[in-house]
């Protein structure tokens, strides 16, 4: 039966194996998989060979000693007697003892990628502010050897536990109440030699803790603090002392038969560890907290410059700007390339409005839209794109066939520019429809996505069943798959081992598949990139590229570290761990959609997490120069990282310790209402003119206003094209001017009477009006604010684009578009000239025919009426009620004007 149970056991975990065995040739990462294999081999191997004959001679010398003993033992059936001698024994011990050793091992071989990075560990080049060690010490070694170090106490301690218990069953250690502890010598000589051994390891572990004080959380900082560096290093080395004093009075001992020997030296011991904890508690109390500011100093600039350090925020360009700078129509004319590619259009609104237009069948889905930049027809233009992916789930017959064989695969892409419409208020697409239609210079020649966010978990292709391509009309388009990717499943034997890999007796007994037919699995690339470099971490945000007509996913990777000393560490934030302390945009992942080719870019060579995984995994990290050209102006500073960073920031760029400890400059990022309730902005991406540059360029942004306040204090960006990848820069505004915030304007938006009660009258007609994200956009040494407006009407998906809101100092406009809105901002010097004149040079004029005369204040008047109505009327072409009553409203407004004024003549 037990035979059965571990075969059932052993072999799909040998299937599971061999077929990631062949995945990993397949991709061309075998290597990396043998590398992690034998790192665990090693590992597992060391620790057993290691462990099981530490253990087993231990408990084998300590029942040497057990002859045959009865003991009465008290059962509910009355007294019974058990006979116990070492041959009955041995086999129940010597299973515990392997049983032992095998976790132990397994523990020691978890941890396979903290021994890669111990053996390949590349130098930082800066050394720790208070031993003296080089950071590469914390980031590579301490860490292996804590993990050897708490081995060898769990090892020591398992065989003094178990030689304690042997030597009981044998009366060799026992209790007497005359007498107290009664030992034999051959025991005492046993354990005492195990205590001193479990004493060395401790005075080992006090070595490391004096060095981890280096990277301990504290209640003011991360790092070592004033009592840390003057009384508990110092606690450390006299406890190291005691024990190694411990240890030999353990030994001496086992040599002399004085018990008060190794009690003394443990009582040592634990005296000195008690007695360093008071003296630190008293030091903190009576020396430190009554004038805390001035004992911390020099530690909180550690603390800083570490910080600053590790999250590559010490080399942020910083730059004032009076940001209440009056804006002109030339200024507004010159950055045309930041106005021009405004994101009008939120990710969500869109989302669901391609859910509507462009995903043609219930089972295709837009899972994500990303941001990106592209020159189209010659102009260097922003976009949002979404991929058109295959959900298996929402077919309407899920058989094996259709998911496995038929709908393998997703078609083409939704692109279009952030910050055009139809006249319908729908997003304007440039490449749209299946199979994809570009009505712009940029093409897609193979549309075909089996690789994706969505992708499902397996299928097979170039089999006998036709794979769906895209539906036309009535019928469907049929294809075959052409690419390099997948496993050949031709003979029996891998058909049976998929089979059972996949938990499907369809796989074998099908007759669709084929000598020909391979097996696509891993197809999800975050799942995908994960196999192979699973030492990595990765950013939520994959996003979709094209190059040269085919599409690829750009994946960013993450190094880590939670040890690197002084530096702050971070709350669990999307897929970062909690506690890390250190981290690089360091490795770009690119996957080919059709192929399914994985490449690892090094992006930045200084690194030396990265430096030292390059040691581990040779061939794995590719450099830069060798990825293509049109993907590296893809490449994109990516939202996690960016997000972690500002977060950072708010604090850490008070780099005075003073100013510090006292949090006087701290900021934080602003929270605007969403839906009613409070929501912290994101970074987003934006092509910009930044302050003292020539030309716009693809940044990510995000504002920041001073801890519980509301006006801006400053805005951060990360740059992505060319030779600026990367760079962080930070503009503040002077302290002593009031710059309007993001909740101020939002708050001003909300009260605003012409917005508010449109606002209300959408609301009352039943349509759903969306306000999407607060933009505040930088122009020369001033600031504008861009948010758009959405409607949705009443029960319906799809979201329009109806209104932009801008708003300058202390104006607010809204209209249709944003080049209206910032036309009446700030009008052209022609119309701004005519209307400051036009009260003042109003000359009577005769129409033709005799009609009285009209002067020219009233012709724009006539004029604004005319246009109000020509809207209004394509409003109620179009459906739009909305927009028809807000237009009828205005013209109401003009003719009003236009009565008073003929009442005045």
């Amino acid at each position: 039966m037990a035979v059965a149970v571990l075969f059932l056991i052993a072999i799909p975990t040998l299937v599971d194996f061999y077929a990631d065995w062949l995945w990993f040739g397949e991709t061309g990462y075998r290597r990396v998989f043998l590398r992690v294999l034998s790192a665990k081999s090693l590992l597992f191997t060391a620790a057993f060979a290691i462990v099981l004959p530490f253990l087993w001679w231990n408990l084998r010398h300590a029942l040497a000693t057990l002859a045959r003993r009865e003991i009465v033992i008290m059962t509910p059936q009355g007294p019974q007697v058990l006979s116990m001698d070492a041959a009955r024994l041995r086999p129940f011990v010597a299973g515990l003892t392997v049983l032992a050793t095998l976790l132990v091992a397994t523990r020691v071989a978890s941890h396979w990628d903290t021994a890669l990075l111990f053996w390949n560990g590349a130098p930082v080049g800066r050394a720790d502010p208070i031993l003296g060690h080089e950071v590469a010490f914390y980031l590579f070694s301490w860490p292996w050897l804590q993990i050897v170090q708490q081995t060898l106490f769990m090892t020591l301690l398992l065989a003094l536990v178990g030689v304690a218990a042997a030597h009981v069953l044998s009366g060799s250690l026992s209790m007497d109440a005359a007498r107290g502890l009664v030992v034999s010598p051959a025991a005492r000589r046993h354990l005492t030699w195990l205590v001193a051994g479990v004493l060395l390891t401790l005075v080992f572990g006090s070595w490391l803790d004096l060095r981890g004080l280096l990277l301990s959380p504290g209640g003011l900082i991360q790092g070592a603090s004033y009592v840390d560096v003057h009384a508990r290093m110092l606690a450390y080395r006299v406890l190291m002392a005691a024990g190694v004093v411990a240890a030999a009075l353990a030994v001496a001992s086992a040599l002399r038969p004085r018990k008060w020997l190794v009690a003394g030296g443990i009582a040592l011991y634990a005296v000195v560890w008690l007695g360093g904890a008071v003296v630190a508690t008293l030091l903190q109390r009576l020396i430190v907290t009554p004038n805390e500011q001035v004992r911390e100093t020099p530690y909180i600039a550690h603390n800083i410059q570490a910080t600053l350090e590790a999250f590559a925020l010490d080399d942020v360009a910083e730059r004032a700007v009076s940001g209440d700078a009056t804006l002109t129509r030339a200024d507004i004319d010159a950055n045309q390339g930041t106005l021009a590619n405004v994101r009008l259009w939120d990710h969500e609104p869109l989302l669901d409005t391609f859910s509507q237009i462009q995903e043609i069948r219930t089972y295709y889905d837009f899972v994500s839209v990303d941001n990106d930049r592209y020159t189209i027809d010659g102009e260097y233009r922003q976009i949002m794109l979404s991929a058109r992916e295959l959900n298996s789930e929402n077919l309407p017959n899920r058989s094996w066939i259709n998911e496995r064989l038929t709908f393998t695969h997703g078609y083409g892409l939704a692109l279009g520019p952030v910050n055009e419409t139809t006249d319908e208020g729908l997003p304007m697409l440039f490449i749209r429809n299946l199979p994809p239609d570009s009505t712009v210079d940029l093409r897609v020649d193979q549309p075909a996505i089996y690789f994706g966010e969505l992708s499902n978990d397996h299928v097979f292709v170039t089999t006998a069943t036709r794979e769906f391509d895209y539906p036309q009309g009535e019928d469907n388009v049929y294809g075959s798959y052409a690419g390099r990717g997948g496993v050949s499943v031709g003979s029996l034997f891998r058909r049976l081992l998929f089979a059972i890999r996949f938990r499907s007796a369809k796989t074998l007994l099908s007759d669709d598949i084929t000598g020909d037919s391979r097996v696509l699995y891993y197809r999800r690339i975050g799942e995908r990139a994960q196999k192979i470099a699973p030492f990595l971490t990765y950013d939520q945000d994959p996003y979709l590229a094209i190059d040269e007509g085919r599409l690829y996913w750009i994946q960013d990777a993450y190094t880590t570290s939670r040890h690197y000393p002084y530096a702050r560490g971070v709350e669990a934030f999307a897929g970062i761990a909690a506690g890390t302390n250190y981290i690089r945009n360091s490795i770009k992942v690119v996957i080919d959609a059709y192929h399914g080719t994985t490449t690892f870019y090094l992006v930045d060579p200084r690194d030396p997490v990265a430096l030292t995984l390059q040691r581990a995994f040779p061939g794995l990290l590719r450099p830069l120069a060798e990825m293509p050209e049109g993907l590296r102006n893809r490449l994109r500073y990516p939202s996690d990282i960016f997000t972690l960073q500002t977060a950072i920031y708010t604090t850490y760029h008070m780099r005075n310790p003073a100013v510090f400890y006292n949090k006087e400059d701290q900021w934080e990022v602003p929270a605007i209402d969403v839906g009613g309730q409070p929501e912290r902005m994101q970074p987003y991406y934006t092509i910009m003119k930044l302050p003292g540059e020539q030309d716009a360029e693809f940044i990510q942004m995000l504002p920041f206003t001073p801890r519980q306040k509301n006006n801006l204090a400053a805005w951060m960006v990360a740059r992505s094209d060319g030779a600026n990848y990367g760079q962080l820069a930070v503009f503040q505004f002077p302290k002593q001017k009031l710059i309007f915030g993001p909740r101020q304007v939002v708050a001003r938006i909300s009260q605003d009477q012409t917005i508010a009660p449109q606002i209300t009258l959408w609301n009352q007609q039943g349509a759903e009006v969306i306000l999407g994200t607060l933009l505040v956009i930088p122009i020369e040494e001033s600031l504008i604010y861009v948010r758009p407006l959405y409607l949705r009407a009443a029960g319906g998906q799809i979201v329009e684009l109806r209104r932009v809101i801008v708003a300058y100092q202390n104006r607010i406009m809204m209209e249709p578009t944003l080049d209206e809105a910032l036309e009446r901002m700030f009008p052209k010097e022609g119309a701004r000239q005519a209307e400051r004149e036009a009260p003042e040079k109003a000359t009577p004029t005769t129409t033709a025919e005799g009609a009285p005369p009209v002067d020219e204040a009233a012709r724009a008047l006539l004029a604004r009426a005319n246009d109000h109505y020509q809207r209004a009327v394509a409003a109620q072409r179009a459906g739009d009620w909305a927009r028809y009553g807000e237009e009828l409203k205005q013209l109401g407004a003009v003719l009003e004007q236009l009565s008073d004024k003929a009442g005045t003549k």
